[in-house]
């Protein structure tokens, strides 16, 4: 598609008349306006008068050189704008509790893996990583833009791939010492980075205390959204008999408090879609719909035409003189 990319510079096309113009009005005793700088612009004696073809050339030429200032364009089929959008890091427990079939027929992990890896596809643009932890916190997929490759590492998590019980804290700290990393080498500020920590039980596992994770992630800006996930609990005399009893709801909510993120849970596969459906809301994707037209100048034509017929309008304007 041709494009004008200054048209505005087509204002210029009348300036020769205007000075035209001036000149006439310049001229000595024709003068109803007076100029002070008449004796500049007078016009030339009348028998330097150019002929019509040198003042057609001239013509050509100044429309040719106003062409090439507006700078014509040829822009080509609109193309995705490689971006770098978000940071968002997924902690997802494999532990050993991750097998419990309460939220649908299959095991917590299987859903995790279908409605996570929705919220992956989702995210075009953004750079995603991943971290697997239960005894010990693993990184899956460092930060990539690749993101068919991070939902097929979601997709190949095992129950108990890092060990039976749950490492909250280590998990935490494993994400803000990936995305420092990435800060020291180029990435976004980790400031402008979210975890997202899935899991259902409470911390039994692993070094660094969650409480003192989540207050080292506020120091360095980064914000947790944490999500418990299991089946509801069901009363009765002799206390909870069903669903998730091991998830720490209290820390949960602690660590998402400390860093700025929210606490959310999640019973059954419903559920846990809508959460990351309100994690989309809260953190949109960054590069989610934007587009490039490629531009090829064109703007040299005009001007090596213009010089091309200046030649013989100079030619014209020293045999007339």
């Amino acid at each position: 598609m041709f494009h004008l990319a200054w048209p505005w510079m087509a204002l210029l096309l009348p300036l020769p008349w205007i000075l035209m113009r001036v000149r006439r009005a310049a001229r000595p005793g024709g003068a109803a306006l007076y100029l002070p700088f008449a004796a500049s612009v007078a016009a030339p004696p009348a028998s330097a008068t150019l002929p019509r073809s040198a003042l057609a050339l001239l013509g050509a030429v100044w429309g040719l050189l106003v062409l090439a200032a507006m700078r014509p364009q040829w822009l080509g089929q609109p193309l995705p704008a490689p971006t770098i959008g978000r940071q968002i890091m997924l902690a997802i427990d494999c532990s050993g509790s991750m097998a419990s079939q309460d939220m649908g027929g299959v095991s917590r992990l299987e859903i995790v893996q279908i409605v996570a890896g929705r919220f992956i596809d989702r995210r075009r643009g953004d750079q995603i990583g991943l971290i697997l932890f239960g005894t010990r916190p693993y990184l899956q997929a460092p930060l990539s833009m690749d993101i068919p490759t991070v939902h097929q590492f979601l997709n190949e998590a095992v129950v108990g791939v890092a060990g039976t019980q749950t490492a909250i804290g280590d998990a935490i700290g494993l994400a803000i010492k990936e995305l420092r990393q990435r800060e020291r080498t180029g990435g976004a500020p980790i400031h402008q980075s979210v975890l997202i920590l899935l899991t259902d039980g409470g911390n039994d596992a692993g070094v660094m205390p969650p409480l003192e994770a989540a207050r080292l992630a506020a120091q360095t800006g980064l914000r947790i959204f944490t999500i418990g996930v299991g089946g509801a609990e069901e009363q009765s005399l002799f206390g909870p008999t069903a669903g998730n009893t091991d998830l720490d709801v209290g820390l949960l909510k602690q660590i998402a408090s400390i860093t700025g993120g929210e606490f959310f849970r999640a019973a059954n596969p419903q559920a846990l879609q809508a959460v990351y459906h309100r994690i989309d809301e809260l953190e949109p994707s960054a590069g989610h719909d934007q587009w490039l037209r490629p531009a090829a100048e064109w703007f040299t034509w005009p001007l090596a035409l213009a010089l091309l017929l200046s030649v013989p309008a100079s030619w014209l304007m020293a045999v007339r003189i």
